[in-house]
């Protein structure tokens, strides 16, 4: 039975689209367990009923983080927040992950603070993917838990990045590349030159560097890189993609004519978008740490937050993806 501690008011659309999602995937998982962390009578009045699964627990609590909130003083201040309860649900063993669509700086401290490393991990790292129009989608890692790294950081994303391809996208042996301004070899800065070299000795299937212009191709399956980089690189993808689709809906329905041509792509569009769509992947996880820390976008909704449970969290507990980080790292050293 896999146990999943919620911050149920967290995000945009707490606690209503929360409590939502959380139904949905207990209802469509037997073994699944979820403690809803919050306002006992917030989540029941966003339901307009008690909430009467045996399998979902509100833990009450009145303190939530705010998304202004600075993340160090929060982390510090509001010990009993939502967010920070349930990232002590899995540090005293009570639950195996936790999610959050709340403060994403909140979140990264505390699960920096709160949950313990992984044996032999010095930096943890935020990773997610992207997806691809051909193939299974990029494994990007770190999109912003340390804005800077060192080479060694980098290359134990690389390994971390390679065995959650494997396990949760079922690649069999995935490649691995660094995001560089250039695919020559001498090509970057100073560390990223470095972790080239460590990459180039000590990772099965390292394929070089990859420019950010071929993420969509499906140039690599695992792409490394610091977080400030990989922030940057994340934010745009998602504000292109949102701008593009927002601008052919614009277009498409300006005129009479445009609009008999939108009906007739309409299937490409909606292909185009299904495999474009955030809402599919969720969010961060935050790898290599005890348990599983996963982020959900802010303005996550039901699907969201129902994806992130079912496609995310339990795969990955299921599959024991942190032992096996482990075992990689004790025979890489």
């Amino acid at each position: 039975m896999l146990r999943v501690a919620v911050d149920a008011m967290g995000g945009d659309y707490a606690p209503a689209e929360i409590v939502k999602g959380v139904i949905s995937a207990v209802n469509k998982m037997e073994e699944l367990e979820v403690l809803l962390v919050g306002s006992h009578d917030a989540i029941n009045k966003c339901m307009g009923t008690e909430v009467q699964s045996p399998r979902i627990k509100i833990i009450h609590t009145q303190e939530v983080i705010r998304d202004d909130e600075d993340p160090g003083l929060a982390i510090r201040s509001k010990k009993n927040s939502s967010m920070i309860t349930a990232m002590h649900l899995v540090r005293n063993g009570e639950a195996d992950a936790v999610i959050s669509a709340g403060n994403t700086g909140a979140l990264m401290g505390g699960g920096l603070l709160f949950l313990e490393r992984i044996s032999g991990i010095k930096r943890p790292a935020l990773l997610t993917v992207i997806p691809a129009l051909e193939g299974k989608g990029t494994v990007l890692l770190d999109v912003g838990a340390n804005m800077d790294a060192k080479p060694d950081h980098l290359l134990q994303y690389g390994l971390m990045g390679q065995i959650y391809a494997r396990e949760m996208l079922g690649i069999e042996n995935p490649r691995v590349a660094l995001l560089n301004i250039g695919s020559e070899e001498n090509k970057g800065n100073a560390q990223v030159k470095s972790a080239y070299q460590l990459f180039k000795n000590r990772i099965t299937n390292f394929v070089g560097n990859v420019e950010a212009k071929e993420i969509l191709q499906n140039a690599t399956d695992v792409l490394v890189c610091d977080g400030f980089a990989g922030n940057v690189l994340l934010k745009t993808i998602e504000g292109l993609s949102r701008d593009i689709f927002a601008y052919l809906r614009r277009e498409m329905n300006s005129s009479f004519k445009t609009r008999i041509a939108a009906a007739m792509l309409k299937p490409v569009f909606r292909k185009v978008r299904s495999t474009l769509d955030e809402s599919e992947h969720g969010g961060g996880l935050l790898i290599g740490v005890k348990g599983a820390c996963f982020k959900c976008h802010g303005s996550s909704r039901e699907k969201a937050i129902t994806q992130a449970i079912l496609r995310q969290v339990y795969p990955f507990i299921s599959k024991n993806t942190n032992r096996k980080i482990e075992e990689a790292l004790k025979q890489d050293t």
